[in-house]
């Protein structure tokens, strides 16, 4: 699990994306949005939802990067809002 920390760590994104997800971060219902972030029927583990969120949001950050039209500021709000949400329900690794 500690590599899903690394993971989100490492992470190099504009400073106003994670502003605005941090700013989110209040609002974040698991029940509610993983559903429609993950297109599951049900709420999944927090490292299993981490681990697909994180595959998505490097997906949307490609299309980002590649300027196309296809992307949606809002989604990629969204699943960074949701990453960290699903990261505070994890257990931290040794000294973390």
């Amino acid at each position: 699990m500690s590599e899903l920390f690394s993971l989100v760590a490492e992470l190099r994104r504009p400073r106003l994306l994670i502003r605005a997800a941090r700013a989110g971060l209040q609002e974040y219902n698991r029940n509610r949005d993983l559903k429609r972030l993950t297109r599951l029927a049900d709420a999944p583990s927090p490292d299993r939802a981490l681990r697909l969120l994180i595959e998505e949001e490097a997906r949307i950050e490609a299309t980002r990067k590649a300027g196309e039209a296809g992307y949606s500021l809002s989604r990629h709000i969204e699943l960074l809002i949701a990453m960290m949400g699903e990261l505070r329900l994890l257990p931290r690794p040794n000294g973390a």
